[in-house]
């Protein structure tokens, strides 16, 4: 049912993002509000997926209002993911750390949010500590153009501690006066509209997605389309993981059994009947503006060594930053003569017939991130000599593919001359064997050495020096300016007046 009668326009809970520098405390905040521990949990303290939580606060007077916070990563690789955060939340808190002051991803996160037009809250963080120095960090912030409230601006700044709660509070209430200002609303009566967070899959339910409801009401029966993706709501669960028959704005929910992987940052509707839902997929398909996810571009061309990878990871979100990651490792030296090329992708666990999709690629790596193999998958990849490789933190990952990278690039081959010498006499010849005096013109002549045999400055072939004489003394080197005896092994005649070259090759 649809109806966009203003009088069944009530007051719709804001959706806050918490944006900033990795480590500032994003993470540490929500732990605080919410009175769970979410940052231990994370591998290495990182936040690596975008997630919702709804919490609700009590003013002065006693009275409850809710608040739907989104945790945006803050590592620079997940800026796909902060973006989509942004792009998707009424209210932006951007973080910034006392004792660490204003860095490169503090900026990154402030010019989504203004990108976003969307209201602003600073947060400076960290006021407990000893080295904090808020005064530094607000003028930090003004020479970078983010004027605060008594700096020349009118961005409202909060003084907090997510460690002890010291502002917390006055956070809170600042969020819901700022809500009340710009008056957000919604319709109850609509069909439920908003935005995909996340997906992932699921080994028992199939494919999941989480949703931010931002207008209407979802029901359980209803069907959710998502572009070419569709699902009936038959199975939901509030962000706790509880199981709920309804949800309306502002509420994070997951809904389970969606026949395509949707797309994550992509809007979603929903209907009453499925067959609905069926049209306006229909209708998506054959329009000709909708964007078609999945469309691979033109390929360059390229001289360089290809090095496959296949990615599995727990969540779609993560799969992008990884993406990312990668795009950044160039093989080392003048030469960068090698690059990853991801082949294939997805959600969920690495299964049998990955490896086997992969199995004619020769040299691919399979990267999973947070996710695990079958066994019957590992045994295939151990007779097939693919390498697997499991991370929970993206710094690892990158550093291993570097040293991946330096392991496996092709190495350009460099021959240096280290020594010439004449040819005076030729002595006694065997079949491959050659005795022949000299003396060294440049450089140094060695024991066991290849050299180049050159005939009026053209190479006629190549023999190995295997023994070297002085005065009849056996000798390892001869230096430049001395005569010598030696016999060398070579297929080649070797002839008065012709020149050897002693090289080396080196592997660069």
């Amino acid at each position: 049912m649809q109806t966009n009668n203003k009088k069944n326009k009530i007051a719709r809970p804001p959706v806050v993002v918490i944006m900033g520098h990795i480590d500032h405390g994003k993470s540490t905040l929500l732990d605080y509000i919410r009175k769970t521990n979410i940052a231990e949990r994370e591998a290495g303290g990182i936040t690596q997926n975008i997630s919702a939580y709804e919490v609700l606060h009590k003013d002065k007077d006693g009275k409850e209002s809710s608040i739907t916070f989104l945790d945006t990563p803050g590592h620079e690789a997940f800026s796909k993911m902060r973006e989509r955060g942004a792009q998707i939340a009424d209210i932006a808190i951007l973080i910034v750390a006392a004792d660490d002051g204003v860095k490169m991803q503090t900026v990154e996160a402030w010019k989504i949010i203004a990108e976003s037009k969307i209201p602003c809250i600073v947060a400076i963080n960290k006021i407990d500590k000893t080295e904090a120095n808020i005064e530094k960090t607000k003028n930090e912030l003004a020479e970078r153009e983010i004027y605060l409230e008594n700096y020349g601006g009118k961005i409202p700044c909060v003084e907090i501690s997510a460690k002890n709660g010291a502002g917390i509070e006055n956070l809170l209430s600042l969020i819901l006066i700022m809500a009340e200002m710009e008056d957000f609303n919604g319709n109850t009566r609509e069909d439920a509209s908003g935005f995909v967070i996340e997906t992932n899959l699921d080994s028992k339910r199939g494919i999941v997605a989480t949703l931010i409801i931002k207008e209407g009401s979802l029901k359980k029966g209803m069907t959710v389309v998502v572009e070419e993706s569709i699902c009936s709501t038959r199975i939901m669960e509030n962000f706790l993981g509880k199981m709920i028959n309804e949800a309306t704005f502002s509420s994070p929910i997951r809904i389970f059994g969606f026949d395509k992987m949707p797309r994550v940052g992509a809007p979603f509707k929903s209907f009453q009947k499925k067959s609905e839902a069926e049209k306006y997929i229909k209708d998506w398909k054959n329009h000709p503006n909708f964007p078609r996810p999945g469309l691979v571009l033109p390929e360059t061309e390229t001289n360089k060594k290809i090095i496959p990878i296949m990615l599995k990871a727990d969540v779609s979100g993560t799969l992008e930053a990884i993406e990312k990651e990668i795009a950044k490792i160039k093989s080392k030296g003048e030469a960068s003569n090698a690059e990853f090329k991801i082949i294939a992708r997805g959600v969920g666990p690495i299964s049998e017939s990955d490896i086997k999709n992969i199995s004619d690629s020769g040299n691919a790596i399979i990267i999973g991130f947070n996710v695990k193999i079958d066994k019957s998958a590992m045994e295939t990849a151990q007779k097939r000599g693919i390498t697997i490789s499991f991370f929970n933190i993206i710094y690892n990952m990158t550093k291993w593919l570097e040293e991946q990278m330096e392991i496996r690039r092709p190495r350009i081959e460099t021959m240096e001359t280290t020594g010439r010498a004449k040819i005076q006499r030729a002595f006694s010849r065997t079949k491959e064997r050659q005795i022949v005096g000299g003396k060294v013109m440049e450089g140094k002549i060695v024991l066991n050495g290849t050299v180049k045999i050159m005939r009026r400055e053209f190479e006629i072939g190549r023999g190995k020096i295997v023994n070297l004489e002085k005065n009849k003394i056996k000798i390892s080197i001869v230096e430049e300016g001395s005569e010598f005896g030696m016999m060398i092994e070579s297929k080649i005649e070797i002839a008065q007046g012709d020149i050897l070259e002693l090289f080396s090759i080196e592997h660069k």
